[in-house]
């Protein structure tokens, strides 16, 4: 016969479960961890840029949050210009993401238009944040580089060592991609054309075009996307392109023969916002702050080759995998960052010149 639990039955366990839940509390505090909210728990839908990014930041940041903390992050991948999606949400209230990525140009750009919620920048490791990646709306929180990657089976273990070499195509026969977006080609072309990383700024949109019309005509593949980027290297398609270091380190970590310059790399810095108005604005800013920490942001490099924003990460990160980060000292100090301000206030205009240029 089953047993039926009586009411006295029922009121023992129910104190039993209450003690060894507050105990596990008590002993969670007494760690100095964060405690579980088993009876809170909450969902927190973030949106990222989606592919490799998936993998490390569950592994730097999603998994390790829900054990800590009880909660529920649910991951979407969104579109890769978000502007105008975090806008809509905010303008309609339709919150269907609590916090995404967006890079420093675009916090700028939602900044601006009053479309991001402030954050906490106080306590945990947020003071550790590189100062580049900090702004009362957002916090960086993977600094990423367009740099030159090339086949090295055609063009050599050394290969074009600047962007004046890919517009040489004598010195360096071969296929080329280029970007379709003035997004850093605008600068490429700049820096191919013998300006100065320090005069770089304002850009001479003008000037940028004209050295593009120069290597036009050897412009075999325009491309819209990473992921395209790493297809055309693994596959010999083209021998050199402009791409995203972690795009080009796929390939090279799948045995693929390419090589990276870092050599006049533009480093930019992606990280956390968070729409405007959000319900669950805390407990992102909560998540934000967790992501911080240099243990969390260490173990995402593992699997994305994007440099981490809180230097005290490279105390957990190994030697042979920093020198394919950005932010490693070697790497970092041969490239310039990229006037996220300027393309805030620029980019449309920029856009629309670039994207005349193309149909003439």
């Amino acid at each position: 016969m089953s047993h039926i639990p009586t009411r006295m039955t029922l009121a023992v366990n129910r104190r039993q479960l209450l003690f060894t839940a507050g105990a596990g509390a008590i002993a969670a505090a007494t760690a100095g961890l964060p405690t579980p909210r088993a009876l809170a728990a909450e969902r927190l839908v973030v949106a990222d840029p989606g592919g490799p990014f998936e993998a490390a930041f569950s592994e730097g940041f999603y998994r390790p949050f829900e054990k800590a903390t009880g909660n529920e992050i649910v991951n979407i991948a969104r579109e890769h210009q978000p502007t105008s999606q975090v806008q809509a949400i905010v303008e309609t209230k339709s919150y269907e993401w609590d916090v995404v990525t967006v890079t420093q140009a675009d916090q700028v750009l939602l900044g601006g238009r009053d479309l991001l919620e402030q954050l906490d920048w106080e306590g945990g490791h947020m003071a550790d944040i590189m100062p580049a990646a900090r702004t009362p709306v957002w916090m960086g929180t993977d600094v990423y580089a367009t740099i030159l990657a090339y086949r090295t089976d055609t063009m050599g273990e050394d290969g074009p060592q600047s962007w004046a070499d890919f517009w040489d195509v004598a010195k360096f026969p071969g296929r080329r991609a280029m970007r379709r977006s003035p997004i850093d080609t605008l600068e490429i072309a700049l820096l191919a054309d013998g300006v100065a990383p320090g005069e770089l700024y304002p850009l001479d949109i003008d000037r940028a075009l004209a050295k593009l019309s120069e290597i036009r005509e050897h412009v075999d593949v325009w491309w819209t996307g990473g992921a395209q980027t790493s297809q055309l290297l693994e596959s010999g398609e083209v021998d050199m392109l402009p791409t995203w270091n972690g795009r080009a380190q796929t390939v090279i970590d799948g045995g693929g023969p390419v090589g990276i310059q870092w050599n006049q790399g533009l480093y930019s810095i992606e990280g956390w916002a968070i729409p405007k108005g959000n319900p669950k604005a805390d407990l992102g800013r909560e998540f934000i702050k967790f992501c911080s920490d240099p243990e969390r942001q260490a173990a995402f490099t593992a699997k994305l080759a994007y440099g981490p924003t809180n230097p005290k990460a490279y105390e957990f990160i190994s030697e042979e995998r920093a020198r394919f980060l950005p932010t490693a000292p070697a790497n970092i100090e041969r490239m310039l960052l990229a006037d996220q301000d300027w393309w805030g206030k620029n980019k449309e205009t920029a856009e629309e010149r670039f994207n005349q240029w193309l149909l003439t």
